[in-house]
């Protein structure tokens, strides 16, 4: 029977793709010293919570950093195109730095997460995505519809 399917092959039907190969850990991740394991899982918090901290970044400071190095642009040149575009540029620089960092972290916790005894596989980074996510788009309903009051913009003036 042959064994074709992408999860065993890499995406290709016919054979595994160079450096594509399953992961394989150990079954029985050795249990540390009590004084170590919680000094990994205390240290595991830490970077989870650092890993929350620069992703919800993104829904804030970075934004308006790059608003206000975009308009500072804008002011000295006088072209608003120009200030758009380097502010557009410039969280689009900062957004794949953020999420490089981000992966770079996420994958330190694994490491001492499996180091403090639990089998962690997958990293969090996905959650924390989801979650910021979540936050960031509920925060903006409630100030769409309640503080920046379309309706009185798209209805009747007068």
């Amino acid at each position: 029977m042959p064994k074709n399917d992408p999860t065993d092959t890499g995406g290709m039907f016919l054979r595994r793709r160079p450096g594509t190969a399953t992961v394989h850990y150990r079954e029985v991740v050795a249990p540390a010293s009590l004084a170590r394991g919680r000094f990994d899982r205390a240290l595991a918090a830490l970077l989870l919570v650092l890993e929350t901290l620069v992703g919800l970044s993104l829904w804030g400071p970075q934004p308006l950093a790059w608003l206000w190095v975009g308009s500072q642009i804008e002011y000295l040149s006088g072209t608003p195109t120009l200030g758009v575009l380097s502010a557009f540029l410039g969280m689009l620089a900062t957004l794949l730095a953020t999420i490089a960092v981000m992966k770079r972290i996420d994958r330190a916790w694994k490491l001492v997460r499996r180091a403090a005894g639990y089998d962690q596989r997958s990293g969090a980074i996905e959650w924390i995505f989801v979650v910021s996510v979540t936050i960031g788009v509920s925060i903006f309903l409630v100030w769409f519809a309640f503080f920046a009051d379309p309706a009185a913009q798209l209805g009747p003036q007068g």
